[in-house]
């Protein structure tokens, strides 16, 4: 009974790297069977890879946000700097 249940538990938990591998354009079937015998490598792996689904608009748009980030975290910073200058 319990080996039946570890072998069934198992199998659902070799579907979440397969799941993560699928959603970046990896085969499905090759990382489920590799989760069935290398299960935490083969998760690593999945969530390392890069993702194939990405165009090279969506990294150049991933970019732009980030450096407007990037801007935006340098200006809060020079302005509480300012701020705290103007209290000494």
């Amino acid at each position: 009974m319990w080996f039946l249940l570890g072998a069934i538990g198992w199998i659902i938990f070799a579907f979440w790297p397969a799941f993560v591998a699928k959603r970046k354009g990896y085969s499905f079937v090759l990382f489920f069977i590799l989760s069935l015998f290398f299960f935490v490598i083969t998760l690593i792996i999945a969530y390392l890879l890069n993702d194939k689904t990405k165009t090279a608009q969506d990294i150049i748009d991933d970019q732009i946000a980030e450096d407007a980030l990037d801007k935006d975290e340098k200006e809060e910073i020079a302005r509480l700097n300012r701020k705290k200058k103007r209290k000494s």
